[in-house]
């Protein structure tokens, strides 16, 4: 059972965790830490002791001389790094007693992480909504723009995730590639459903594709409404029916086929804003692997605008925010768990990659 923090969010920002050794070489739990993180500011370790900020699950602060094994967790505040702010903005498009959709623009985190706290989606509407319990339903990249729900009372938010854990929320992406081939070909290609199988390892920027035999390529229906025009089918073991590939769901088991599955549709074929020769699609995940949607258009030599992570893997730069990745979570819907009503959210964001010169519509 999770435990709750005893200390309130200070800043938009959750006090921080630490479990703790029970014996070792360490007379006290200040030894402990000055050798675990002393090496980061030793003073403001010993400083955060004598103004009562490191505390025990009861809340009740330790000393400087509280002995090692007295507490199993403690809880104290984070040193928070000055932050350049990011020139973005969010909206709110929606909130109830429950729930919280937020617009989140491109290159603001969904959650705190590295060198971004306070400059990210969730602090910043803690701190505007005045809501500390708020927690997100679901995340989004750095660079992808759209859509985010957020939880505002702890009671009902475990509702909302399951509807994400049990697939029971329909999701609706676009994205802006450069076409460099015959635009018509291009055209033909669509609607294709993506699949393959896609590992992420900790610690690694990128996803990677994992191979797998053709007799492990079957992939078991789920109904998701009818498909208007046929579809090709990307991966190992091509040739199934366009009825089984029409229909799609995950394994209830863990295997070694593809966990990886998207549908890709036309919206336009039309020139960018800087004259560039683009395709404007819209994207259907029917699994949410780890950066599934920009792998699957990267494999169709497709690969979104301006994304640094796929099909290269690009050096670490500032962030052009002329230039933000073209993904956009356009559409969520889902039946509400607690009302029993449908819920439909759409984003008012547009990709500025978009065609502005039509060259054919879907």
């Amino acid at each position: 059972m999770p435990l709750n923090s005893p200390l309130p969010v200070r800043r938009g920002v959750n006090a921080t965790r630490l479990h703790l050794p029970e014996t070792g070489p360490w007379p006290t739990v200040h030894d402990y830490l000055l050798e675990r993180f002393g090496h980061i500011d030793p003073a403001s370790i010993t400083t955060r002791f004598h103004d009562g900020e490191v505390v025990d699950s009861a809340g009740i602060p330790l000393s400087t001389s509280t002995p090692l094994g007295a507490a199993e967790f403690i809880w104290y505040y984070r040193s928070l790094p000055e932050e350049t702010l990011l020139p973005v903005t969010e909206e709110v498009l929606f909130q109830d007693d429950h729930l919280v959709v937020a617009d989140k623009p491109h290159f603001l985190p969904t959650t705190p992480a590295g060198r971004y706290v306070q400059e990210s989606l969730l602090v910043r509407l803690r701190n505007r909504l005045h809501l500390p319990d708020l927690t997100p339903i679901h995340r989004l990249d750095r660079g992808t723009a759209g859509l985010v729900l957020f939880a505002k009372n702890p009671e009902t938010r475990g509702k909302y995730q399951l509807l994400f854990e049990r697939r029971q929320v329909d999701k609706t992406y676009e994205a802006i590639s450069a076409v460099t081939g015959d635009r018509q070909l291009t055209a033909a290609r669509f609607p294709v459903t993506v699949r393959n199988r896609i590992a992420k390892t900790k610690g690694v920027l990128t996803s990677q594709l994992m191979p797998y035999a053709a007799e492990d390529s079957r992939w078991e229906p789920r109904p998701l409404g009818p498909v208007q025009t046929p579809e090709r089918w990307y991966g190992p073991g091509r040739g199934a029916s366009h009825d089984h590939l029409a229909r799609v769901r995950r394994r209830k088991k863990t295997g070694t086929g593809p966990n990886a599955s998207s549908r890709i549709e036309l919206l336009e074929l039309g020139l960018s804003r800087a004259g560039r020769s683009v395709v404007h699609l819209r994207l259907t995940p029917h699994t949410g692997k780890t950066h599934q949607l920009r792998i699957h258009l990267a494999m169709l030599g497709l690969g979104i605008l301006h994304d640094r992570f796929y099909p290269e893997l690009l050096e670490d730069a500032p962030d052009d925010f002329n230039a933000p990745l073209q993904l956009l979570a356009r559409r969520i819907s889902f039946i509400d768990p607690l009302s029993g009503a449908a819920r439909s959210f759409t984003s008012t964001r547009r990709l500025v990659e978009a065609p502005v010169s039509t060259g054919q519509e879907a």
